[in-house]
This record gives structure tokens, C-alpha cells and sequence, in this order.
């Protein structure tokens, strides 16, 4: 069992910038693939940014060039950076794992608020 817990959400104006990281339990990060989804109000929840146990990445096309995300494996912690915000990224931000071999994300965190005033 993985728990997750994100920080880092708040309000911030466009074009501003702000770091969520979400930090899992258990000894074994390493092994996990690492998502951040979001949801936007009335939208479905869609996948921005992923990072494998080996270090590759995936952005969604709205967010390339504009968020890293990253993973500290001595910490337990994946981070995204999120540069050059759009009121377009106002969401809810969710972290989530899933065991290097599977496909399908287990374990979620709570989520994080992250709102862009224009």
C-alpha cells in the first residue's frame, strides 16, 4: 500500500509560477511509475505529466514546455514544476502511482488546489 500526499497548490496570477510535490510511503518509490493528473471543474480528470522509474517523462501537449516534473527517489518525492501558468490550468492537481509494471494508476493523493487569476 502507497500513500500520497500533495503540497504546494495555491493561487497565483498568470503567468506566475508554483512547485507541487507529493510525497509516498514505503520503501520502494523507485519501483513506481509517477503521475500528476488534474481536474478541472465539470471537466474529466486528465493526465499532465508522468515520470517512469527509470526517468522517462510524458507531458500532455497543454503543458510542454511549461511544467518538468521531476523525482527525488532518496526523498520519496515527485515534483512538478509548473512555469508560466494560464487560468487554463486552474484544476485540481492529483499525484499518483503505479507499480512499474502495470498500466493503470493505484494510488492517488488527496489532490491540491491550484487556481490562476487572470
Amino acid at each position: 500500500q502507497v500513500q500520497l500526499v500533495e503540497s504546494g497548490g495555491g493561487l497565483v496570477q498568470a503567468g506566475g509560477s508554483l512547485r507541487l510535490s507529493c510525497v509516498a510511503s514505503g520503501r520502494t518509490f523507485s519501483s513506481y511509475a509517477m503521475g500528476w493528473y488534474r481536474q478541472a471543474p465539470g471537466k474529466e480528470r486528465e493526465l499532465v505529466a508522468a515520470i517512469r522509474s527509470g526517468g522517462v517523462t510524458y507531458y500532455d501537449d497543454s503543458v510542454k514546455g511549461r511544467f518538468t516534473i521531476s523525482r527525488d527517489n532518496a526523498k520519496n518525492t515527485v515534483y512538478l514544476q509548473m512555469n508560466s501558468l494560464k487560468p487554463e490550468d486552474t484544476a485540481v492537481y492529483y499525484c499518483a502511482a503505479r507499480w512499474y509494471s502495470r498500466t493503470t494508476y493505484d494510488y492517488w493523493g488527496q489532490g491540491t488546489q491550484v487556481t490562476v487569476s487572470s
